[in-house]
């Protein structure tokens, strides 16, 4: 049962948001900008209310599976596994044929129904450094670096929790390789 469910927070993370929202306005969105398929991209194509609505779904995605893992099942790493699946889908979208998104919003989303505190803690580090830098990577990696630190000093570190949050970090910044990249020689793009 546990593996049924966690295929099923897989495949809620895979769904393409970006790419449906964009679609529907008859953009593709592998195409312009950037080329993610994500929040900050959606946001240069479309505007920033389109790329609201995909950041809540995308966060949205990464939140349920937790949500009802916590209140379906008694295994209490299951909500940090179904997360962190959710993220991964986010990433490698079966939909997509394995090319998804960067995962930094489902992560959030999932990160949320863990463990509030830290998580929104996340949020104001990335709303501050994309306020000083205009550039959202800075913001998003120094978020998914800080959150264990916030679970340890919210006293919300359990093992299922950290680990999930180490995971979270290495691959978030594994899919912004190419933004450190762009970031070390000043050419990334600010929004």
């Amino acid at each position: 049962m546990h593996i049924l469910f966690l295929i099923g927070a897989f495949l809620l993370g895979s769904f393409p948001t970006g790419v449906v929202v964009a679609c529907a306005k008859g953009v593709d969105l592998r195409k312009v900008g950037s080329g993610n398929i994500g929040t900050t991209n959606v946001g240069r194509a479309l505007g920033r209310g389109w790329a609201a609505l995909v950041l809540l779904i995308d966060a949205g995605k990464g939140a349920l599976p937790v949500v009802l893992a916590a209140g379906l099942f008694e295994q209490t790493w299951l909500p940090a596994a179904a997360g962190l699946v959710a993220a991964l889908g986010q990433v490698f979208s079966v939909f997509l044929k394995g090319r998804g998104g960067k995962g930094v919003a489902t992560s959030l989303g999932a990160g949320l129904a863990l463990a509030p505190l830290p998580a929104l803690a996340c949020v104001v580090v990335w709303v501050a450094l994309f306020a000083a830098f205009r550039i959202s990577s800075i913001g998003s990696l120094a978020a998914v670096a800080s959150f264990p630190t916030f679970l340890w000093l919210f006293r919300a570190g359990s093992f299922a929790n950290l680990t999930f949050a180490a995971a979270v970090a290495l691959l978030v910044f594994w899919r912004h390789k190419d933004n450190i990249r762009r970031l070390v020689r000043g050419e990334e793009l600010r929004a």
